[in-house]
Order: structure tokens, then sequence, then C-alpha cells
């Protein structure tokens, strides 16, 4: 059967995949929360979740770094992966040998359509229709922070990096009220102290991924924006795009709530 990806790119796939590799954690979790793990023969090193479950699973290397040879050996009927997580010279080469879906995701509704996506092509609808229904009411009952505040959502440090403009979280952060101070910025800046004290935002939110930042960095932001209110976030609930989402609202809404009483 053909079906067309999040890139606009036509993909031959059998008619019930059985031998699937995830290139991408939150895609990952999401085929095994749909019930496919038995078909999941492949997944990348920061495949975390469901923890347990995919200890068992061949590990093909890491996002931007696969083990071509490994994948080899599997065999697999389907590879699904991302356009932003994954890198475009693995791809390229797998597109010549496998089914390669990739998604390309910017906002929630991006999501839900891959979830959908991925729900037809493993034939699997009832479920993920639960899922998709579960995730937009629960999205659609959220409460901003109100009035709006501004903020700054750091992924990295030396350098610090930030989340810019048109990208997945930048989405999660307007959905619960918050203005992106760094939106004009391309997708994920790298931002000196002098630009962040000069935006001067009134959150700031250190995400627990990809870098780990704790409670022992918020000092060193406060030192840049003593008004700021500096938080630690869990960065999967910001950033993962499959079926964490249904776990985020409650999460988002307490952060709201902290931040809104702070």
């Amino acid at each position: 059967m053909v079906f067309t990806d999040q890139m606009g790119r036509q993909v031959n796939v059998p008619s019930l995949p059985q031998r699937i590799i995830s290139l991408v954690p939150s895609q990952t979790e999401l085929l095994f929360d749909l019930g496919l793990g038995d078909r999941v023969v492949g997944v990348t090193k920061f495949c975390i979740h469901p923890k347990e479950l995919v200890k068992s699973k061949t590990k093909i290397g890491g996002t931007k770094n696969f083990k071509l040879d490994v994948i080899d050996q599997l065999q697999p009927d389907l590879i699904i992966g991302n356009k932003e997580e994954n890198y475009l010279e693995g791809i390229t080469a797998l597109q010549q040998k496998y089914p390669v879906w990739m998604s390309d995701i910017y906002t929630l509704e991006d999501a839900l359509i891959m979830m959908e996506q991925v729900g037809r092509i493993s034939q699997v609808e009832n479920k993920t229709q639960e899922l998709i229904t579960s995730i937009k009411s629960q999205f659609e009952a959220i409460n901003p922070i109100q009035p709006a505040v501004t903020a700054a959502y750091f992924i990295w440090k030396n350098p610090y990096m930030a989340v810019g403009g048109h990208n997945f979280i930048d989405d999660m952060l307007t959905r619960c009220g918050f203005v992106n101070a760094l939106q004009h910025l391309p997708r994920y800046p790298e931002v000196t102290p002098e630009l962040l004290k000069k935006l001067n935002p009134q959150v700031i939110l250190l995400s627990s991924e990809p870098f780990p930042f704790q409670e022992k960095h918020v000092q060193e932001f406060k030192d840049i924006c003593p008004d700021a209110r500096v938080w630690i976030v869990d960065g999967e609930m910001f950033s993962w795009y499959g079926s964490r989402l249904q776990h985020a609202v409650p999460y988002l809404q307490n952060v709201i709530k902290e931040i809104s009483n702070s």
C-alpha cells in the first residue's frame, strides 16, 4: 500500500508491516502504546519508554548516528523516523533499501495527524482514534496562564541554547499561555547572557532534556535575569509528540498553576 508521509513523500508499505524500526523516542513509545510492541524489532539508544519493554529490543544506534549494518540484519519492512530528530544522510541511505515513513511536526495538530497515519499504516485505527480523542479533549480543556507571561525555554548549556519559533515546544508554550521571548529567532538559537538580559523574560524554563538542567543551575539564570521566575520542567511533557501527550496536560496545568501562584 502507498502512503504519503508528512514530508509529502510516497512510501510503499507492506499491507501489514511486521518488522518495524523506530528512529524516534516519542514515536517508539507510541508504537508500544498502540499495542504494536511485538512488531517493533529495533529502536534507538535514546528510546527509553516504555522502560521495561524497550530493553529487549535491538539498538540501532542514535537518532543521528544509525548502525546501518545492524538495521540490515533486522530486515525491517517499515522504518519510522522524523525530519528534525534524524539526519538526512542516514535517512537517504535507508530509503534506498526500505520503506521509510517520516513525520514532520511543528504543532499539536501535526502530532495528531502523525498518530492517525501511523495507526492507519499499522491497522490499529480504533485504538489510535481513542488516543487522539483523549489527547484532543484534554488540550481543549487546558486553562492557560492569565494574563500571558513572556518566557524563555532552555534546552542546552555551554553554549546556552533555547527554543525559538516554529517548532513543537513553541506550540506547547503558546497553549500554556506563555509568549515565547525568542519566537522571532530560528528554531533553536544560541542565546548569550547579554541577549537574555536584554529580552528579560518574566519566566525562564529549564528543560530536563536534552541537557539535564537541575536546581543547581537555577541561580546562574537568576544572576542574569534577577526579576525572572526560574523553573525546572520535565522536557518530555513539552517536547514528546507521541502518546506521552496523553499525560502532558495535567503536568502542564500544574506548571501553569505553580507559576501563577509564585
